[in-house]
Formats: structure tokens, C-alpha cells, sequence
């Protein structure tokens, strides 16, 4: 993959995209952790925090990408990416976070939480990045800065325009037919250019629809639960 190729810039993008998406929690656990301290150690906890769930993040990230390269992971990943994206659609995601009592339990808490909490995002920016280091580094080192200090004002747009979560994972589902197809082994199955772009198309169709069908669903036994309960 050329630098700065269309394909390059399109990875590049898809994974801004995803880390946006799916890293927004994220952002909300590092100031979660860090709410009990002094103000004068928030920031320096926050960015001590920041540099270990990066570092963190890019060897995971960089390990499953080599990981990836192993015939049949590449299937098991889009199969999961797939899965991720799904629940990206459906779920309410709640923040219940322990505070730390001192600076350095907190950078603990914001560094261990991120690494569980970002098994979502190694993988598809993993899927996302074709086996190139640079831009799994190239990702992070645009997305992080930008989750870190705009977490809120990511988190009002998303609460403001619902489209947002339906793009990320749209990508997330482009991202995870990619992986499929791409898969060594089933190779002759997609030689295809038809078939090939037919498959993508029908796996991100398919997830935005079950996702839409499945919210409709718990959206309306919600309403008459609450109908019953009001009696």
C-alpha cells in the first residue's frame, strides 16, 4: 500500500473513524478515573493515563495485526468485527468507573480499563489497517488527542445526531467484510470482483438492518413495560 495512495487515505480514514467511534467511552473512563483527585493532578494523571493506554493500545493493535497474517484469523476477525459492529447499533453503554484516591491508582485504573475496553478497537483498527504499522500509528496518534480532550463535545454529537454511531459502524461492517473476503484461503471463492463487492455490500446491508430491527424491538418492549408498569 502506496503512502499517501487512495487506498492509503481511505484506511487512514476508516480508522479516524473507527477510533471516534468506538474510543468515545474511552475518554469518559479517563475522567471518570481521575474525578476524586486534586484539580492541579487531573491533568497530569489524565495525560500520564493517556500515554499508557496508548502505548498499550498501539503494541496490542501492532500484534494483532501480525497476528492476522496467520491463515484463518483473518476469517475469525471479520466474523467478529461483524459481531462488534452489531452491538455497536444496539447497545446502551453505561460509565461506572471506581475513581482513584491518588494519582498514580488512577493512572492504573484509566490505563487497565482502556486496554479491557479496547479490545473492540485493536481489532478493527487492526482489520482496518492491512497490515501496515504506520497506519495503525498514523490512527492513534490523530484519534487519541482528538477523543481525549473533545470526549464531550463527541459525546453531544453523538447524542445529537444518532447518524454518527449508524456511519462508524457501517465502517466498522465495511471494515469487517473486507476481512472476509480478504482471507487467503477463500480466495478463489471471491476472485470475483462482482461477487467480492456483492459479499461487502450484503454484510454492512445486513448489519445496519439487523441493528436498525433489533432497536425498533427493544425500543417498543421498553414502551410497554413502561405502559404496564404505569398501569
Amino acid at each position: 500500500m502506496d503512502f499517501l495512495s487512495i487506498e492509503f487515505l481511505t484506511a487512514l480514514l476508516s480508522i479516524i473513524i473507527i477510533d471516534l467511534v468506538l474510543a468515545g467511552d474511552n475518554a469518559i473512563v479517563i475522567g471518570l478515573a481521575a474525578r476524586n483527585l486534586p484539580k492541579h493532578q487531573q491533568k497530569q494523571t489524565i495525560i500520564w493515563g493517556t500515554v499508557g493506554a496508548i502505548a498499550i493500545r498501539a503494541l496490542a493493535t501492532m500484534a494483532v495485526v501480525w497476528l492476522l497474517k496467520i491463515p484463518g484469523l483473518l476469517l475469525v476477525g471479520g466474523v467478529l468485527l461483524v459481531w462488534i459492529a452489531y452491538k455497536l447499533l444496539i447497545e446502551e453503554k453505561g460509565h461506572e468507573v471506581e475513581a482513584g484516591k491518588s494519582m498514580w491508582e488512577a493512572i492504573r485504573t484509566i490505563i487497565i480499563a482502556d486496554a479491557l475496553m479496547g479490545i473492540d478497537n485493536v481489532l478493527a483498527v487492526a482489520g482496518a489497517a492491512h497490515g501496515s504499522f504506520l497506519l495503525v500509528i498514523l490512527g492513534l496518534l490523530i484519534s487519541v488527542p482528538v477523543v481525549v480532550w473533545g470526549s464531550t463535545l463527541i459525546l453531544k454529537w453523538v447524542d445529537r445526531f444518532p447518524i454518527i454511531i449508524t456511519i462508524g459502524a457501517g465502517v466498522l461492517a465495511w471494515t469487517a467484510a473486507k476481512m472476509i473476503v480478504g482471507e487467503p484461503f477463500l480466495a478463489t471463492y471471491f476472485a470475483n470482483p462482482i461477487v467480492k463487492y456483492g459479499v461487502e455490500l450484503l454484510v454492512i446491508a445486513g448489519v445496519l438492518m439487523a441493528g436498525k430491527w433489533k432497536k425498533g424491538k427493544m425500543h417498543k418492549e421498553a414502551t410497554e413495560e413502561a405502559k404496564a408498569a404505569n398501569g
